[in-house]
Order: structure tokens, then sequence, then C-alpha cells
């Protein structure tokens, strides 16, 4: 088997690059890019490493670490999920500067790779500037703040931990379920201590979204839930989005004669213009959505975690006969309001019941 000697830096660089996605119907880089503000804890390592491959992956400079990781969020749901921007800064507040950022993305299940410099792993020179250090404690350090906010979190200690971390980073960040912001937290001294890595570990890759279809026990009670209701009405989330569901919902919903409410997250999943579209509901809702929510004696809640934006705190649906049904793939939002859950991805679950 042939091996690389990669510093930690060179060699996590060269695994983003090798990740493919589909976008838009062509094979496209995963990662679009990095946002970076060097300092002392990444310019000799990830600053090297990126500047030798600014055609495969661009390094834009940005001048704030909360904008940057809020942009790089911002790209990730325009892209529908589909492509992941990385943001990397140095040690101490400007690694912190990101929590925010981070947490905006743990709520909304973006895809966000954050890579903040971290304190020296040998300690030799502590400490340096900026470092935050914990008296009771000395492994802590400021990046242990994005534990929290991470559906993934680590910190690369050797440069051979890469092999086992970076493709459980990068499931997190595929995951229709798990979606979320992932933290490798890396030491000034080991990303450029250099380690030997198998070359196939950097072969490309291409990622399709696996859709999860739903059970067939739980889509029948389903379809029997929503032929015996005589109120119905759908809530789209962003779930319809980033199944790239609109088309089958519009179908669904028009052979039914269902009327369809968007969530904050959901907005476009309906052209606005499309006959079942009420339009936003909950607290910054339509007066007609929100009548229909009021009087609904079953809701279809379709890829939406039912926050409180969109139930009006729970105070929006008042007939206190009505059921909920959750189509998600997150096993969390299935059991939200009592829902009878159909875990399944939202264009699968569609068609499902159009078959129903």
């Amino acid at each position: 088997m042939k091996r690389l000697r990669l510093t930690t830096a060179q060699a996590l660089v060269r695994y983003l690059i090798a990740q493919r996605t589909l976008y838009e119907g062509r094979e496209q880089p995963l990662f679009g890019g990095v946002f970076a503000i060097f300092g002392h804890g990444n310019v000799a390592g990830l600053g090297e490493a990126l500047q030798h491959v600014r055609t495969e992956l661009p390094t834009w400079r940005a001048h704030n670490e909360q904008a940057m990781a809020l942009a790089a969020a911002a790209y990730a749901k325009a892209t529908q999920r589909r492509r992941v921007l990385a943001c990397t800064t140095s040690v101490g507040p400007g690694a912190t500067n990101m929590v925010t950022a981070a947490a905006l993305a743990h709520v909304n299940r973006l895809p966000l790779l954050l890579l903040p410099g971290d304190t020296f792993a040998s300690r030799r020179p502590d400490p340096v500037l900026q470092q935050v250090e914990s008296f009771g404690d000395p492994n802590v350090t400021v990046n242990d703040c994005f534990r929290p906010v991470s559906r993934f979190w680590d910190r690369i200690s050797r440069p051979e931990q890469l092999l086992a971390s970076l493709p459980q980073a990068l499931s997190v960040l595929l995951d229709a379920a798990d979606c979320g912001p992932v933290t490798l937290a890396l030491p000034q001294d080991v990303q450029t201590e250099a380690g030997e890595f198998p070359e196939s570990f950097f072969a490309p890759r291409l990622h399709v979204p696996a859709r999860i279809g739903p059970d067939a026990g739980q889509l029948q009670l389903a379809a029997g839930l929503l032929a015996a209701a005589r109120r119905p009405l759908i809530i789209a989330g962003g779930g319809v989005l980033y199944s790239a569901a609109g088309a089958a919902l519009a179908r669904f919903a028009a052979s039914r004669g269902l009327p369809v409410a968007e969530t904050q997250a959901g907005k476009g999943t309906l052209p606005w213009d499309h006959p079942c579209n009420v339009g936003a509901v909950g607290v910054t809702g339509t007066s007609v959505a929100n009548a229909l929510a009021a009087d609904a004696d079953l809701v279809l809640a379709i890829g939406t975690r039912l926050a409180d934006f969109t139930t009006g705190s729970g105070r929006l649906f008042r007939n206190p006969d009505c059921r909920f049904v959750a189509v998600n793939v997150c096993r969390h939002d299935l059991v939200k309001r009592n829902a009878l859950g159909l875990q399944a991805d939202a264009r699968r679950a569609i068609e499902a019941l159009e078959l129903e």
C-alpha cells in the first residue's frame, strides 16, 4: 500500500478536496472553499496547506469570524445542504467568535465545518498569546465551548487521528438526520507535524444522499388518518427543500386538494401561485394559514421540527381533536405534538402516500 508523508494540515486539506457531491444535476466539489482569518494558531499549518491548493479549494480571507461562519451556514442552506464551507481561525477569542454561528447551524440542522486553531498539544510554549488558561484542567481550551453546539467535536492531537475522525466528521455533515456543525480543534504544533497516510485515503469519493423509505405499517396508519380527516392541513418545512420534494408535494397536494402552509425554513416549497399554497404559518403566518391550522383535525407535518414560531408556542392548533402525522428523517422530531411518526425521506414519503 502506497503511503504519503504529509503534515496534518496538508492531509486534512487533501481529504476535503477529494470529497464530491451531486448538486444541480452535476458532480461538484463537496467543499466550496474555506473562509479564513489567519493568526499564529493556524497560519503555519492550515495556512501553508491551503496556499498550495487555491485552485481546487479556494481560500477567502475574512475580517470577522462570526460573520464568515454565518455566511458559511447560509451557503449550506442556499445549496440545500448539498455543499459545505469550512472556516478556520486562530487561537482564543478568534475561535469563540464562531460559537454563535455554530449554535445557529446546530438549531437549523445545517452542515458547517469549523477548524479553529488550538493551543500546543506539547504545552511547551504555554501560555501562548490569547490562550485561556484553565487553572483546574490544563486540557481545557476555548474550543471546548464548541462542544454543546457541535454535532461532532474532536481535538486532533496526533496526525493519524485524521484517519478515523475525518470520515466521522463527513458522515455527520452529510447525514439528513444528524446534520449540523462539526468542530475539529487543531493544535498549532500538530497541524505542522508530519505523518504517513495511505494514498487510498485521498481517493475521490462521490457522496449521494441516501433516501430512507417509510415503514409499510406506519405508512398505512398515516394514509388512513389522512383519508379520514375532514379538515387536513399540510405544514411543509425545510426538510421538503433539502429532499428536493417540492414537485412531489405540489402534485400530491393538488391531486388531493390539500392546503399547504410553509414554515420559515420551508419557504418556497411550493410556487407562490400554486392553488394549494396558503402561505406561511405560525407567528409570522398568514391569516388564511393560521385559520386553517386553528380548525384542522389533522396536520401532516413534513420535514419540520415544529418549533415555536411554527406552532405559536403550541397555541395555534385549537381543535382539541386535532391529530398530527410527522414525516421526518430525524427521530427527535417524530414524536413532537404526540404525532404519529413516519420516519422517512420527505420525497419518498410523499410519493408513497400518493399510492395509498
